[in-house]
């Protein structure tokens, strides 16, 4: 057998200790921001249904405030609370932008998440149809063909609507559609019916004569932001800084309402007159702390939605609410 020679056994040995070292030093500087308390990235949502979500975007303030920490900052786009429970629950984001109720179903299904802020209470959908398709009521919907956005508020709106008439979704054809799509698919006359979602259920209303039919704020559920619950045990103080960054973009948009319609109008490429109805006339930025009403409303919804069977019959509605609303985070930032 060909013996190695010393100085290539000596020159090995060297070069694995070298390599073991710039391991272990790889290793202790990408745990050097954990040991301190902080994450790496802070990787956020945003939304056409969250207006405060593109002002904190379009203005850079996340990447300014983390920035100075050298913590980046990502952004997704969530096209319906569908969307961004799947961004949770996957790992793909720390915070996501939905409907209450939405993230309601989603506890129940195990997803990782709690509420922490409340950035709107919208009337951001209604059951909408095209003029002289003669439905007028909820009533007029047995038979018919719905398009909604499965596990969102339009879909949940639509399932307390037909309860309280005592129909379920089996006396209907519900089709499954994100947001846009059930919207043209309306247009389109391929469904007779939307559980719609603003700023699309506007657009339809004034450019193709939609008309919403059947309206009720109170069955429209907050606008929850939500975080993964792990990011929340391990950086507790950084879920305080994104809500003092919401808490920025809230006040500006109070501040400037025409400016904010100006820029919810250009990031979904809607106009102005559509954008200033879903910010102006069904947008209410006035609660952003998670308390008794947003208790109270999901508590209402989760009910109607365990009877429908969207939520299981052992699922204790009064629980699943209070392990998913956290309130603290908010009273510790906003006075």
């Amino acid at each position: 057998m060909k013996r190695v020679p010393l100085i290539d056994l000596r020159s090995f040995l060297a070069i694995a200790a070298f390599g073991i070292i710039i391991i272990l030093a790889v290793g202790c500087s990408s745990d050097s921001q954990a040991d301190e308390g902080k994450p790496s990235e802070i990787r956020l949502d945003y939304a056409y249904y969250s207006p405060t979500s593109l002002v904190l975007k379009e203005f850079g303030w996340a990447e300014e405030a983390f920035g100075e920490e050298d913590i980046d900052v990502t952004w997704t786009l969530s096209q319906g609370s569908n969307k961004a429970i799947e961004f949770l629950n996957s790992d793909s984001v720390d915070f996501g932008s939905t409907a209450g109720a939405a993230a309601l179903i989603a506890k129940s299904n195990d997803v990782p998440l709690e509420n922490v802020y409340i950035y709107s209470q919208p009337e951001w959908t209604a059951l909408v149809t095209n003029e002289g398709s003669g439905i007028e009521s909820i009533e007029d919907l047995e038979g018919k063909k719905v398009a909604a956005t499965l596990g969102t508020d339009p879909y949940i709106f639509l399932v307390r609507a037909l309860d309280s008439v005592g129909l379920s979704t089996d006396d209907i054809e519900v089709v499954p559609l994100q947001h846009a799509d059930g919207g043209n698919a309306l247009s389109n006359g391929d469904v007779d019916a939307w559980a719609g979602l603003d700023p699309h259920m506007a657009k339809h209303e004034l450019e193709s004569g939609a008309e919403l039919f059947y309206r009720d704020i109170n069955l429209n559920t907050y606008g929850f932001l939500n975080v993964r619950e792990e990011f929340a045990q391990n950086y507790p103080e950084y879920v305080e800084k994104v809500i003092e960054l919401y808490e920025r973009a809230r006040q500006w948009v109070l501040d400037n309402p025409e400016e904010a319609a100006e820029l919810l109008a250009e990031e979904a490429d809607i106009s102005i007159d559509v954008a200033k109805i879903q910010l102006v006339e069904r947008t209410d930025l006035s609660n952003p702390i998670p308390g008794d009403e947003h208790i109270e409303s999901i508590q209402a919804a989760g009910n109607v939605l365990k009877n429908a069977g969207d939520l299981e019959e052992g699922d204790d509605v009064e629980a699943l609410t209070n392990e998913l609303i956290n309130p603290e985070y908010a009273e510790a930032v906003i006075e």
